[in-house]
């Protein structure tokens, strides 16, 4: 997501920053922003945009040079993209700078506490509460790695940090928990960097840390410690990779880096969502009362994959809360003249925010009398600004242009706002929402595994990358999760797929079923295993070649197909967000035997901004 780069050297810092921060643009930013150590204090400069941006101020202010600082690239989250939120933040004195990745969960609570105190908060971000917290805490103690033990211990959530201290002149503080945090060694310098392309041109000498690993970097040197005071060792290693490689994080390609970064986007979605008690609370939303009593009916809009989110997100809803939901393609929603029923919420799905007819059909909505809301994964984007309510997605950029992650993050999304208005329409009791939201903790390690055994795919994919049509099958939401594989293979890699209601099979589509055509049959939902059993009897009994997708305990399915695709067993509802990994594989590994570029397909963009 966002980028940092620390520097502590024998060589001047600022370029060291920007060239370092500029290797990180390929994970996408809004603002930037850079602290500097020097004699006098430390010298802040940040802007919203780009670098651009940030160096043209730096010109004109013209810091004194100096050899140690941090610097930030900000993907918002928290607080719209400007100069206030960008990072570095500060304490009250202007005496302790922070940059940070990832997500304070409780930061309302921890900033609340210290408004109490008299603390004043210029920002809307998660992040400012860290240097305060350290401020506050500096008051009782002296011993600044005490003082840094004893804040991190105070945050819940995930951390990258990179911390300066005025009075501390000559030392760079690092620390991390949940998000990604590399150090540089270089001949008598240090960075501290988010990712290793900010560094790899300088050396490939280099030590990960850990979760709850605190690196303190001075002039004596590098030093590791760990939460509880105690000096770790870490081996470094030598980085193998060449700079473009690294960008992508040792992977061939963005698609399969961003497949592989599902199960961090998944955990990052839920973080500060669902409480150490397993209650969902989206305080985001602040949906009333009143309004969710009367709530009659919800609509979806979206458009291409965030659509197939749309499908899985209407049986979650009214599964779970007992809301009827239409789920409409954006581009048809306002041309057909829609009836909303009173008392309606629409929700927009997009993962840029700018999706030229999801907003389009939102501003339909809107002119209806419908409340608004989106489920969207940039932070300020236009269906962001326009919808009154937002849920967003932390799946941090999509490079590919062929969605992966963001399209995981919003099932995630909706199956939080599913249980969340199942609750607070007392359709669902505590006890309910517990046992939901712990099948929901799973799904991270769910997907690990599934992206752990695809030598199977790539044995698959070589046998389909020679086909000329192949048809997915499903029932329910294994539906949804066959029009999302289909689409998936047709984006990347040309081969003409379709996704059919499996039941719709005997109505036109079983003609075009011939000797060795693939059919990918999804039999994830138990309450529908016989009617696909049934399904790909019809199918293997005009020749089909049957690729099922299911879990171990469907025993039919797996010997009424041709080839099996297990996935864990998990709850029906979230077996799509599972599923759809091995969909996401197969399809990546029949595009790269094909050749085809699966980062820039053909005559497609990542954001659609015309109708």
């Amino acid at each position: 997501m966002c980028g940092i780069v620390g520097y502590y050297g024998i060589n001047s810092a600022l370029p060291r920053l920007l060239d370092g921060l500029a290797r990180l643009e390929y994970r996408g930013y809004d603002s930037a922003g850079v602290s500097l150590a020097l004699d006098t204090g430390l010298a802040t400069y940040k802007t919203r945009g780009r670098l651009s941006s940030l160096k043209a101020l730096l010109e004109k202010e013209k810091p004194l040079e100096t050899k140690l600082g941090i610097g930030h690239t900000r993907w918002a989250t928290h607080g719209e993209p400007s100069t206030i939120n960008a990072h570095p933040h500060l304490d009250s004195r202007g005496r302790i700078a922070v940059v940070h990745n990832g997500i304070i969960e409780n930061y309302v609570s921890l900033r609340e506490e210290l408004e109490g105190l008299g603390h004043v908060f210029k920002s809307e971000t998660d992040t400012e509460v860290i240097p305060h917290l350290l401020e506050e805490e500096l008051k009782s103690d002296a011993d600044w790695l005490e003082v840094i033990r004893r804040t991190l211990s105070k945050l819940r959530g995930s951390y990258a940090l990179a911390i300066l201290n005025q009075d501390r002149p000559g030392e760079l503080i690092g620390a991390r928990m949940g998000s990604p945090l590399v150090l540089g060694l270089g001949e008598d310098e240090y960075f501290l960097c988010s990712d290793i392309p900010a560094f790899l041109h300088r050396t490939r000498k280099a030590i990960t840390l850990e979760d709850g690993q605190i690196a303190q970097i001075t002039r004596q040197g590098l030093a590791l410690w760990d939460l509880e005071g105690r000096e770790v060792e870490q081996k470094a290693f030598t980085v193998a990779w060449d700079p473009i490689a690294a960008e992508k994080g040792g992977f061939e390609d963005f698609m399969l880096k961003e497949i592989h970064e599902q199960p961090q986007a998944v955990l990052d979605t839920m973080r500060g969502r669902i409480t150490p008690e397993g209650r969902v609370e989206l305080g985001e939303l602040k949906f009333p009362a009143e309004f969710l009593r009367k709530l009659q009916r919800i609509y979806i809009v979206a458009c291409g994959t965030a659509y197939h989110a749309g499908l899985v997100g209407k049986k979650m809803i009214e599964s779970l809360s007992g809301i009827p939901v239409e789920v409409d393609l954006a581009s048809e929603f306002r041309y057909r003249d829609p009836l909303l029923a009173p008392n309606c919420l629409t929700i927009a799905i997009s993962q840029s925010g700018e999706t030229a007819d999801t907003l389009a059909a939102l501003l339909e909505a809107k002119a209806r009398g419908s409340e608004l809301m989106a489920v969207c994964n940039v932070v300020g984007s236009t269906i962001a600004r326009e919808a009154s309510r937002v849920l967003y997605t932390w799946a941090g950029p999509e490079i590919a242009v062929a969605s992966t992650k963001a399209y995981l993050t919003q099932l995630v999304a909706l199956y939080l706002l599913a249980l969340d208005l199942g609750f607070r329409r007392g359709r669902l009791n505590g006890n309910q929402v517990a046992a939901a939201t712990e099948n929901l903790r799973q799904l991270p390690d769910a997907i690990k595994k599934m992206l752990t055994g695809d030598k199977e795919l790539k044995d698959l994919a070589a046998d389909l990358a020679g086909r000329d049509d192949i048809f997915y099958i499903g029932r329910g939401l294994d539906q949804a999760v066959a029009m999302e594989g289909q689409l998936k293979l047709k984006e990347i890699s040309y081969i003409h797929a379709e996704a059919y209601a499996a039941g719709e099979l005997k109505h036109g589509a079983l003609a075009l079923i011939a000797e060795k055509v693939p059919v990918i049959a999804l039999a994830t939902q138990p309450a529908l295993v016989e009617k696909m059993l049934s399904n790909i009897r019809e199918v293997k009994a005009r020749g089909a070649f049957v690729i099922a997708v299911t879990d171990r305990q469907q025993k039919q399915i797996a010997e009424a197909s041709d080839y099996s695709l297990f996935i864990p067993k998990v709850d029906p509802l979230i077996a799509p967000l599972v599923a759809v990994i091995p969909m996401q594989l197969l399809a990546y590994y029949v595009a790269k035997i094909k050749g085809c570029d699966v980062d820039k397909p053909r005559n497609l963009a990542k954001s659609v901004t015309v109708e």
